[in-house]
């Protein structure tokens, strides 16, 4: 239930590595998780690790988190600077 899992990651980051695989590749899903933990990207699907939204929420959180984006993001000037300026 998406509504379950919202609840779970917002207050537990790591409760989205037991979600339902459907839902750990919902983008609201994947927000608010990498919300409450960046670093929880990288159990985010690859797809949701290319989306600039999702990624730019994580590296708000943690800068660090930019390395469990794909490449192509520590080529992007927005997403490059939200993590140094975490960080």
């Amino acid at each position: 239930n998406k509504v379950v899992v919202l609840a779970a990651v917002r207050l537990n980051a790591w409760a989205l590595t037991d979600a339902d695989p459907a839902l750990r590749g919902d983008k609201d899903v994947a927000l608010a998780a990498v919300r409450n933990r960046g670093w929880i990207l990288k159990y985010v699907v690859p797809a949701l690790q290319e989306d600039k939204d999702v990624v730019l929420a994580a590296v708000r959180q943690d800068g660090a988190a930019l390395r469990y984006a794909i490449v192509a993001m520590n080529e992007d000037k927005d997403v490059v600077l939200a993590a140094v300026r975490q960080d």
